[in-house]
């Protein structure tokens, strides 16, 4: 039977050790509440994106479901701590960088939207002004912050939380118990949330119970998500391959390699196509190393034909840089597009996005259009330059 936060996992014995972290995290937090630490805000639209756990709530694709959303009416930047990138410091992506220098997750969206500026540096608010005042990038009319709830050093204008269906932070415990980053409360930071991956045949009174679950102050929305599929592109050989419908799936053998923070629901999604999926594992941003190269290789070569390899775009971009993957890997492994749609109410939600980055824009026609989409929360009051608040509504 499926339920909410079915994915939880408490190591009860590391309960005291989570008591020691979280307070920490509570003073951290306190600092910056009560200004010893400052947040500093921006007179460019500023969106986050991040969540209160560790790793696999879905933050690239909605991500890149912002992009979609905003890349006609905004020149639009992604700015990233590129995690486990081999370069330091500021570093925007063009059309010669590799993924090594930037990471796999900015490479992966680098590579999907050539129009938009993606950059990455480990501290934000120096990212922020590269990107708002670099020559390369002055144009810029919105920054997303990938992964950054907990960067509390920036003060966007709307700040997203993702929480994973599979994984209710309600649920969850702190860190090294459970996998919060900080405690619950941290989610009042939060002006819209996201309850994602959720399965697509929740029942209206299923929505009204995670509503009351999740516990919201009245200025904060709530919205949900779940995941859509594009048919498989080739990683190599590209130009001469075609892309494979997901309905194929059920003659042949797949084998599903991933190195991300939660595959399940993944695996789960595509056993309705092919209910037999054997899965290869890896951690989340896994570096693979020649052991695991020809695990690969002989895991395949033992499958049975008709076969192929399925991975994420993400792991994709780390697996196109291997060598000694056998040709009949190189000529099997394809990548699952993901997307998010939303359930509920995704006309207020990009209404939301829109009318903020337009009202907040250094883009003169952006200004003057702004009135094309006016927000249904106009009495919004904004919070420093470039910010904007539910609280007050």
């Amino acid at each position: 039977m499926r339920t909410e936060g079915d994915f939880i996992k408490i190591n009860d014995w590391l309960l005291p050790l989570s008591w020691i972290y979280g307070a920490g995290v509570r003073f951290r937090n306190w600092l910056f509440d009560v200004g010893i630490k400052k947040s500093r805000a921006f007179d460019i639209p500023v969106i986050s994106v991040g969540n209160i756990t560790v790793g696999g709530a879905g933050k690239t694709p909605h991500v890149e479901y912002l992009i979609r959303l905003l890349q006609d009416v905004a020149q639009v930047a992604i700015l990233s701590r590129g995690y486990k990138r081999k370069s330091h410091g500021y570093v925007l992506a063009g059309p010669n960088t590799a993924m090594p220098e930037i990471g796999d997750e900015p490479y992966q969206m680098h590579q999907k939207f050539p129009n938009a500026f993606v950059a990455v540096d480990k501290d934000r608010c120096r990212g922020i002004d590269h990107l708002s005042f670099d020559d390369e990038t002055r144009s810029t009319d919105v920054i997303l912050l990938d992964d950054a709830f907990q960067h509390r050093y920036v003060k966007p204008g709307i700040n997203i939380l993702l929480i994973d269906y599979h994984r209710l932070i309600i649920y969850d415990k702190l860190l090294p118990a459970g996998r919060l980053r900080e405690p619950l409360s941290g989610k009042n930071r939060a002006d819209l949330v996201i309850i994602t991956k959720c399965p697509k045949d929740l029942k209206p009174m299923e929505f009204r119970v995670l509503t009351k679950a999740i516990d919201l102050f009245p200025y904060q929305q709530l919205y949900f998500t779940t995941l859509d599929y594009d048919p498989l592109n080739p990683i190599f050989d590209q130009a001469e391959k075609k892309e494979v419908a997901l309905q194929e799936l059920r003659n042949k053998n797949v084998l599903l390699l991933t190195g991300i923070a939660s595959p399940k629901q993944m695996i789960m999604d595509l056993r309705t196509y092919q209910p037999i999926i054997k899965p290869l594992t890896f951690g989340d941003h896994h570096q693979f190393t020649n052991r695991d190269i020809e695990k690969i290789n002989e895991t395949f070569a033992a499958m049975s034909s008709p076969k192929l390899i399925i991975t994420t775009e993400k792991d994709a971009t780390r697996i196109q840089c291997l060598e000694g993957l056998s040709e009949e890997v190189k000529k099997s492994i394809y990548s699952l597009p993901i997307k998010v749609r939303f359930m509920l109410n995704e006309e207020e939600f990009n209404e939301k996005i829109i009318s903020y980055v337009r009202k907040n824009s250094r883009n003169s026609i952006l200004v003057k259009r702004k009135d094309d989409h006016k927000s249904k929360n106009s009495n919004h009051s904004r919070n420093g330059a470039g910010t904007i608040s539910f609280r007050n509504n």
